[in-house]
């Protein structure tokens, strides 16, 4: 099939692109260039939020966009008004972060959702792609980790590990949080498009169980090599953060736990990371790769005086 990639050189986007060429398909990307793409591949350079840039796009005809990098409904809308839908699917990377809190655990993909949260692009997006009459698949990852993460969710755990500093918690470190691995996310998203029963379709994605905050410090620890036991973890109040101070800390302060079922039976698709194999691999192939020397722990001064 002709496939567009909106991204495809970071992240998510490069095991999914290793997966499609791997799978025989013709792709085209369109990045900011910040990357070399890999070879086989049209790579068209420019920003997606520049009008211009997007005309590179116009009257190319696809059988599937893959849009991973879109965050709002113009991101998407913008790309399908100059190549007309797909002719096969849309498949979209939205975020479990769609939904609204909860009283009952584990979220499927039925639970109520949250217009005014931060993601809410996401669900306009697949609001529009429905009511457009597209057939698409969404994606609704919890926390996504892995080699490339630019978004500070092991690295920040690995750096307190590393460099001897405590490692703040909220309470008693029990509240339950999810992680899924980029490489498995990528493999349900390759698969989605062989999949019929996938159009139309919104699927959590990620690892199988949650962990808590405390177990989360020690599977950093065992993956960085380091007793758990030696990890000073200190407690923080949530009663006395203000927003600014809460930001510091890098997960949810809150229960996030979703369920899996739907993408594991319509996809037949079985994560190959848990939690635990998520850190090891993440910390053994991104992290001790680019330690850094000297980061930044000023946030947790205003953590822990909360």
């Amino acid at each position: 099939m002709k496939i567009l990639v909106m991204g495809g050189t970071r992240f998510v986007g490069k095991p999914l692109v290793e997966q499609l060429l791997a799978q025989g398909h013709a792709l085209t990307l369109f990045t900011r260039g910040n990357k070399p793409a890999p070879e086989g591949v049209e790579h068209l350079v420019g920003d997606r939020t520049d009008a211009a840039a997007l005309e590179q796009l116009q009257g190319r005809a696809f059988d599937v966009i893959v849009d991973s990098s879109g965050r709002t409904l113009d991101d998407s809308r913008a790309v399908v008004e100059r190549t007309g839908a797909p002719s096969h699917r849309f498949v979209y990377v939205s975020s479990a972060g769609v939904y609204a809190d909860s009283e009952l655990w584990p979220l499927t993909e039925e639970s109520p959702t949250d217009p005014e949260s931060r993601h809410a692009g996401k669900l306009h997006t697949e609001a529009w792609l429905r009511q457009q009459g597209i057939a698409f698949t969404s994606f609704r990852p919890t926390y996504i980790v892995g080699p490339g993460n630019y978004n500070p969710v092991e690295s920040w755990f690995f750096d307190r590990i590393v460099h001897g500093r405590p490692v703040p918690l909220p309470g008693d470190g029990s509240t339950i949080t999810q992680i899924g691995h980029v490489n498995d996310l990528a493999t349900a998203m390759a698969r989605c498009i062989e999949v019929d029963a996938a159009a139309n379709r919104t699927y959590n994605c990620t690892s199988v169980q949650g962990i808590t905050f405390r177990g989360l410090v020690a599977a950093a620890a065992r993956a960085a090599g380091k007793d758990p036991a030696a990890v000073e973890i200190r407690s923080f109040d949530l009663a006395g953060l203000d927003k600014k101070a809460r930001k510091a800390f890098p997960l949810r302060l809150a229960h996030f736990l979703t369920d899996v079922t739907r993408v594991r039976r319509e996809l037949a698709w079985e994560p190959q990371f848990d939690a635990e194999a998520c850190l090891v691999d993440s910390y053994a192939h991104d992290y001790a790769k680019r330690m850094p020397t000297s980061p930044d722990f000023s946030g947790d001064e205003a953590l822990l005086a909360g």
